[in-house]
C-alpha cells in the first residue's frame, strides 16, 4: 500500500511523494495494540485503587491530607501522565515506523515497559519510586529520530 504526499486532485502539477508502507510495519501496528493494552491495564489498577481506598466517583483525585488518598492519587497520576504523553507517543511510533519499522516497534516496546515500570514504581505509594520507569524516554527518543530521518527523506525525495 502506498501513501501520497503533497498535491490534491484540484492541483494536478504539485509534486507528490509515495510512500510504501514496509511489510515489517505490521511490527508497528502490534505495539501500537499492546501500548493499548498498557493504557486499558493502567485504567483497571485506578479501578482496583478506588475501590482499595474508597475513592468513590466521580472524584478525579483525593484530598490528599490521608496517606490513603495519597496513595490513590500516586495510581491516578501514574495512569493520567501515562495518557498526557501517548498521542505523542503514537504519532511518532506510526511516523517514525513508515521509515523504521522495527527499530520503531524496539522502540516502542521499551516506551511500553518504561511505563509499566514507572507505574508499577508509583504504585507503591512513594512517587519517587516512579523514576524506575524513565528509560521509557529512551523509546521516545529513538522515535523522534525515526520520525525527524522520514521528515527528512520526504523534503529529500
Amino acid at each position: 500500500m502506498d501513501f501520497i504526499f503533497g498535491g490534491s486532485a484540484l492541483n494536478k502539477g504539485a509534486n507528490l511523494v509515495t510512500v510504501g508502507i514496509p511489510r515489517e510495519f505490521g511490527y508497528v501496528v502490534l505495539v501500537a495494540a499492546a501500548s493499548a493494552i498498557m493504557i486499558i491495564w493502567m485504567g483497571i489498577q485506578v479501578g482496583k485503587a478506588r475501590k482499595k481506598f474508597k475513592i468513590t466517583y466521580p472524584t478525579m483525585y483525593a484530598p490528599s491530607d490521608t496517606k490513603e488518598g495519597d496513595h490513590f492519587n500516586c495510581y491516578q497520576r501514574a495512569h493520567q501522565n501515562t495518557l498526557e504523553g501517548y498521542p505523542t507517543f503514537l504519532f511518532l511510533l506510526f511516523l517514525g515506523g513508515l521509515e523504521m519499522p522495527v527499530f520503531s516497534a524496539l522502540a516502542g516496546v521499551v516506551f511500553i515497559l518504561g511505563r509499566i515500570s514507572y507505574a508499577r514504581g508509583y504504585y507503591t505509594g512513594d512517587p519517587k519510586n516512579r523514576l524506575r520507569g524513565m528509560y521509557a524516554m529512551i523509546g521516545v527518543l529513538a522515535l523522534l529520530i525515526a520520525t525527524l530521518k522520514f521528515g527528512i527523506r520526504l523534503i529529500c525525495m
